[in-house]
């Protein structure tokens, strides 16, 4: 029961992956500090915990700000004494062809899905350091796995993120635990409403509904991660459906 009274932040946790990992990691008996832009997505998010006995406060944050990273931590320090976990697990994903010259979007998915994350890291290392533990979650993607079209800049990103966190893995000393998690196709409204191209976007609609799995096995993996004797250390995870190339 090692996940029982963790204290764990998790970022985009208003819907899609985040949220399966709070509601399940809330079962689990782990204390919840949410964060996501939409503050009534996490509200509800944060009431369905606590109405099945669990623990959960929330703060609305934009990862790309980064005093908002460092209130989040702020608060899971207030609230329960420590931080035990950061998940980054916010990211978009406005996809399409080089020749689209989306620079715009190129932008948004730097800054949400690296900077974002380095910001996360950043908030939480002094507070792991002051406890001499503490554990780094970092959802990237099989799109940095295996490369496709129209996935170029999205997947430059998570695998910035990849090499990044290997190099955390590294630098860490025993008390502090690094995890990768890379989510094929998973059942959530990911990118459905920042894809541009029409036909773009169908056919990973239609891909989608074909073969995608729930977001509560990613949800699974990372408090297999989590759960594990302080002196074990997963280092990466790939979860997808079976049915995916």
């Amino acid at each position: 029961m090692a996940l029982e009274n963790k204290v764990v932040a998790i970022t985009g946790a208003g819907r899609g992956i985040g949220r399966a990992c709070a509601l399940h990691l809330a079962e689990r008996g782990a204390q919840l500090v949410l964060a996501a832009r939409s503050e009534a997505e996490l509200a509800a998010v944060a009431e369905q915990i606590d109405a099945g006995g669990g623990q959960a406060v929330y703060r609305a944050v934009d990862v790309t700000v980064r005093a908002d990273l460092d209130a989040l931590v702020a608060l899971a320090c207030e609230r329960f004494g420590r931080l035990d976990v950061f998940v980054n697990n916010a990211g978009i994903g406005p996809l399409g062809r080089f020749d689209a010259l989306q620079v715009d979007q190129w932008d948004a998915m730097i800054d949400v899905n690296l900077r974002g994350a380095l910001y996360g890291i950043a908030a939480a290392l002094p507070v792991f350091g002051r406890q001499r533990s503490g554990h780094i979650v970092n959802v990237i993607s099989t799109a940095g796995i295996k490369i496709l079209p129209t996935m170029g800049v999205y997947a430059a990103t998570k695998n910035a993120l990849r090499t990044a966190t290997e190099a955390l893995r590294q630098e860490s000393g025993a008390g502090l635990r690094v995890t990768e998690v890379s989510p094929g196709f998973i059942g959530t409204t990911f990118g459905d409403d920042s894809i541009a191209d029409p036909e773009l976007k169908a056919s990973l609609l239609k891909r989608k509904q074909a073969i995608a799995i729930s977001p509560d096995a990613i949800a699974r993996a990372v408090a297999f991660a989590i759960d594990q004797p302080d002196d074990v250390e997963v280092g990466s995870i790939v979860v997808r459906p079976t049915a995916q190339d």
